[in-house]
């Protein structure tokens, strides 16, 4: 008697995940047409259970929503958490929360622990929307999704397929928000950022850092890299600083980041903005509550959560529309950036930093 097949088998031979084999056999979810026969298929030829294979599909919706982010305590992506569960609670959905740690390697798993609790659709976040297998499967299975805070153009070959997506310019807005503190005197800008493979994000934003700068007519650095789970930046910041052409201010690439950043510079014995301005991106509501408030160019955190359940139900409902929202951004001028004054010569920053 030969081996029994098994849903593997039959997942490897559709060219499709062990998910949607199971979706095609429990007729959990909406599946494409072309996905659905090549499971069939398979599983006529390997002899998978052919009693269960025999069903037609049928649309059954569980209306729940999956949400796949980097992190669940990072005060952006809890925020936009927020804004998802109460629109979605006002359109009678249910919400299934799965995390990727900022690790790309870990997003498939948690996409597919999301599916196998048979959501309708997910939003989610990946570290590189350009190149997304996890972005790729769901395309390619047919399963509704809309991005958060990723912006990007579905393949390097299409002009007129876009995945579907609700965020700020990232470029645009980064441009903007370095502008300002070339506008406040700032000729020496330092980015620092986390890392640009775990954050498409972080390279849209040094773009613009790089654009305001070279418009300008300023020289711009490669930016400093740190992972996004960073506790402690103090050494990183102190061989910045103590370098020959020390920046005045630091453009970080998100809030979180700017907060670890400003208490490691005041351990170091350092003022911000007195010694250093720094300023953020996202504008969470805790950078209000510091003192003194966070600099920092604001994304409308619960509003893209909002914005993104919409988008998903319409996509759910048939109507295939994915061209990006892209929402406005804005300066909120906190306490952590100032006018530029040369008020500390190099030495004296280096006895601080001793």
């Amino acid at each position: 008697m030969g081996k029994v097949a098994t849903v593997k088998d039959v997942a490897l031979l559709a060219g499709v995940s062990v998910a949607t084999v199971s979706r095609v056999v429990n007729s959990t979810c909406v599946v494409r047409r072309q996905t659905a026969d090549a499971v069939f298929a398979a599983a006529k030829s390997l002899g998978f259970r052919p009693n269960l294979m025999g069903r037609n599909l049928r649309s059954t919706h569980t209306r729940t929503i999956g949400v796949m982010l980097p992190m669940l305590n990072h005060p952006v992506f809890a925020e936009c958490l927020q804004g998802i569960e109460t629109a979605a609670q006002e359109n009678n959905h249910v919400v299934a929360v799965s995390s990727s740690g900022y690790r790309p390697e870990s997003e498939e798993r948690s996409s597919e622990v999301l599916l196998q609790q048979r959501v309708d659709g997910l939003i989610l976040t990946v570290a590189d929307a350009a190149c997304s297998p996890v972005l790729d499967k769901l395309d390619a299975e047919g399963i509704p999704y809309v991005l958060v805070f990723n912006q990007v153009a579905a393949g390097t070959n299409s002009s007129t397929y876009t995945r579907p997506s609700v965020c700020v310019d990232n470029l645009l807005a980064a441009r903007d928000l370095v502008k300002y503190l070339i506008e406040i005197g700032h000729t020496d800008i330092h980015m620092v950022a986390g890392q640009f493979r775990q954050s498409d994000r972080s390279r849209q934003r040094f773009a613009g850092y790089r654009d305001a700068m070279n418009d300008a007519g300023l020289v711009w650095r490669a930016p400093l890299e740190l992972p996004f789970n960073t506790a402690d930046t103090r050494g990183e910041l102190k061989d910045l600083l103590q370098a020959k052409n020390r920046p005045t201010a630091l453009f970080c690439s998100n809030d979180q980041l700017a907060m670890t950043v400003i208490r490691d510079l005041y351990l170091l014995g350092l003022r911000v903005p007195e010694d250093v301005s720094v300023v953020g991106f996202d504008g969470v509501q805790v950078g209000q509550w510091m003192t003194p408030a966070l600099t920092t160019m604001m994304q409308p955190t619960a509003d893209i959560g909002r914005i993104a359940v919409d988008h998903l139900l319409q996509i759910i409902a048939g109507e295939r529309n994915t061209v990006p929202a892209l929402l406005p951004h804005t300066l909120r001028e906190g306490g952590t950036a100032q006018r530029y004054v040369s008020q500390v010569s190099p030495s004296n920053l280096k006895r601080k930093l001793q």
